[in-house]
């Protein structure tokens, strides 16, 4: 295994090489047969360069509006400037930059109308608050270097308050507000990837430790109409999501309990428990603190089952990219692979584990594990 490990880097080294060479490049760019890998090849580089401008080519459309105002049909570029509070120009310049990323689509007689990706945000409203939130990360990012050595405060970690605190609980409203939104806003989509890949009726209580509003557990009772719905989170998040059990008409059958996860004894009672982008928030410390709180909480044979995206699943390899720089600015926590996560369940009490198949890897993963 050695000898091949050591033939495979050499050979690793000589393409590397290779492809650094100036004359290599020109040559694959002038045969025929080389032509498409190395057009790709320099697609693949163009979108690595100018990435921050297509995210910020979505993020004026989301912020204007502009696929609401696209909704409805074709426009033309004075009826759009009018709408879009923007010249002429300017909005023929949007327009422009957003059909280059198929946002939107150039029509007939000078309008423009919803591209493939503008119609599938337009569709998705929790995409589009994601899209929305960018800018606080964007901000961080201005020096990724000072970043990584530790030269400068991120400001996103204002923004999720809880991760720099060792009193998390004594968070009031107004603190936990802006994020709490924002993950209930996002939270239905990935909602719909979990409950998709796994059936939630076979059990009697469900137990959504780090819960937010209840968004998932509304979404999950609706699958399993019979299921009994627990929520954890800090007391001031736990008292929006009692709000939102009360309007859902679900307040009989959901309890919002408001604890610290890492420290405070959880509710028993629950057969299944889920952990919905909470794991990839922690350092390895206080995840393994965190899910031997929950195996201290559960019977053995109970299923626990972690959902967030996963560095390493096939099909979602960009997301140690974004997850790694977003975990850095917000103060804590990093991108796991699936072993790695199994390796923390395993010495927290859990076994078993099954990495269920979903239709979206590059939204969430969901691994299932046993109390054992």
């Amino acid at each position: 295994m050695a000898f091949y490990e050591d033939w495979l880097d050499r050979l690793r080294a000589r393409r590397d090489r290779l492809i650094a060479d100036p004359r290599f490049q020109r040559w694959s760019l002038a045969n025929p047969l080389t032509r498409p890998i190395a057009r790709r090849r320099a697609r693949a580089a163009l979108d690595l360069t100018a990435g921050f401008v297509y995210s910020q080519v979505l993020f004026a459309c989301a912020r204007l509006k502009l696929f609401d105002a696209l909704a409805d049909g074709p426009q033309t570029i004075p009826e759009l400037a009018t709408r879009l509070a923007l010249s002429e120009d300017a909005t023929r310049r949007l327009l422009d930059a957003a059909a280059s990323l198929d946002l939107t689509q150039r029509r007939g007689g000078g309008s423009y109308g919803l591209g493939q990706l503008g119609a599938a945000f337009l569709g998705n409203r929790a995409a589009l608050s994601l899209v929305e939130h960018q800018p606080v990360l964007y901000a961080d990012l201005a020096d990724p270097v000072a970043l990584l050595r530790g030269e400068k405060r991120a400001t996103l970690a204002d923004y999720w308050p809880y991760s720099g605190i060792e009193q998390p609980k004594a968070l009031g409203a107004d603190d936990v507000a802006p994020y709490s939104a924002l993950m209930a806003a996002s939270q239905p989509m990935v909602a719909q990837e979990a409950l998709d890949a796994y059936d939630m009726s076979q059990h009697k209580r469900l137990m959504d430790v780090g819960g937010g509003e209840g968004v998932f557990l509304c979404a999950a009772a609706a699958r399993a109409p019979e299921l009994q719905l627990t929520l954890v989170d800090l007391p001031a998040v736990a008292d929006r999501a009692r709000g939102r059990f009360e309007a859902e008409g679900l307040a009989a059958r959901a309890q919002a309990h408001g604890r610290d996860f890492l420290r405070d004894e959880l509710p028993a009672g629950a057969n299944v428990v889920t952990l919905i982008r909470i794991v990839h928030d922690q350092d390895d410390e206080r995840a393994l603190m965190l899910l031997k709180n929950i195996r201290r909480a559960v019977e053995p044979g109970a299923t626990l089952l972690i959902i967030e995206a996963m560095s390493g699943v096939k099909g979602a390899e960009p997301l140690d990219a974004y997850y790694g720089f977003y975990t850095l600015a917000m103060g804590r926590g990093e991108p796991r692979r699936v072993e790695e996560i199994e390796a923390l369940l395993r010495q927290a009490g859990f076994g078993e584990f099954r990495l269920l198949s979903n239709a979206l890897p590059t939204l969430t993963s969901v691994l299932a594990a046993k109390a054992v």
